[in-house]
């Protein structure tokens, strides 16, 4: 009997954690890396005492047939539901309502619970910021800022981070994927987390912003499961952002909140800036994921397949699959 392949993945938003749970269900041993303390990536949610904001990814759509699948075993699990605010179109040539044939979800109650969900059972090795990667006789050596050289070695490595986190770590043993994650442009994001003691009386409950340093507005708190606090989440344009990056959180927040007055809303009794320095990729990538049999190393993120939430499963899923067929694994194909 041979022995059974030890695979690393490093990288648990959710492109990661699709392709550590599809090989884990196969079979295959894994360990997942990640920086964070936690998993979900930019699925995140920022908490306070009495308050809380999904402040990365603020809904997903599922189009694909097994998406749609995956998304349904969530909402069982009661980690996702439908979010159907009232939504508008604001700024540009109109001011009007968008189409509304998209069902929009999110996760319940945070938008980090899906990722904890796929993370339950799997081995997670977090707050572990792994720094190199070397390909030696024995398999693939990791190290980490942490921990320093890891002991263990393994027979693939699958990095799911962004590409700019990527690219170094692939310099040296893989400059084929690296420059592929070299060529992709990934842009900043400002997010601005509101909060107010009264309800707000705007018409919306989200909108797209087609005009001003805004891209985006929503009411945390109309989405499913969510407390009673008044939170709202502003996320400024990549352009805007992009050219206001390296800015002080006060003069960002000075800025968005004047466009979210000028939409009608008052000054909020507090609020919290994050700066994301790796948003979304312009233009997303179309590759879905990338793999070198040869070396057994791997590349997948929502930025090689379309920059959604959909996109970045879809493509651990691919990864996973491209793995095992390179190993002559036979994969598991229940859910």
């Amino acid at each position: 009997m041979k022995n059974t392949p030890k695979i690393a993945i490093v990288g648990a938003g959710i492109a990661g954690l699709s392709c550590t749970k599809r090989l884990k269900d196969a079979g295959l041993d894994t360990v997942l890396f990640d920086k964070s303390r936690g998993p979900a990536g930019r699925m995140s949610t920022r908490r306070g005492n009495d308050w809380q904001c999904d402040h990365g990814a603020q809904y997903f759509t599922a189009r694909d047939p097994a998406f749609r699948a995956e998304v349904a075993r969530w909402q069982a699990a009661g980690v996702a539901d439908l979010w159907q605010p009232r939504l508008a179109i604001l700024g540009g040539a109109e001011t009007r309502e968008p189409d509304q044939g998209h069902e929009r979800f999110v996760g319940v109650p945070r938008m980090t619970a899906p990722a904890r969900h796929l993370a339950d059972g799997l081995p997670l090795s977090a707050q572990t910021t792994i720094q190199t990667l070397h390909c030696g006789p024995d398999g693939w050596c990791l190290s980490s800022i942490e921990q320093g050289v890891l002991a263990t070695r393994f027979d693939a490595i699958l990095l799911a981070v962004p590409a700019p986190q990527a690219e170094p770590l692939l310099r040296v043993p893989a400059p084929r994927l690296a420059a592929l994650a070299g060529r992709a442009v990934m842009r900043g994001s400002w997010a601005l987390m509101l909060r107010y003691d009264t309800p707000l009386t705007l018409a919306f409950d989200a909108a797209f912003v087609n005009a001003g340093p805004l891209r985006w507005v929503a009411r945390d708190n109309s989405k499913p499961g969510r407390g009673p606090k008044e939170t709202w989440l502003l996320h400024a344009s990549a352009t805007w952002s992009e050219a206001h990056i390296e800015d002080s959180p006060e003069a960002v927040a000075a800025t968005l909140l004047q466009a979210f007055i000028k939409l009608g809303a008052p000054a909020p009794q507090a609020w919290t800036a994050h700066r994301w320095r790796y948003a979304d990729t312009e233009p997303a990538l179309d590759n879905v994921c990338a793999w070198d049999a040869d070396l057994r190393i791997g590349l997948c993120g929502d930025w090689l397949n379309g920059g959604k939430v959909e996109g970045a499963w879809q493509s651990g899923q691919r990864l996973a699959e491209q793995l095992m067929q390179s190993l002559a694994w036979p994969g598991n194909t229940s859910p």
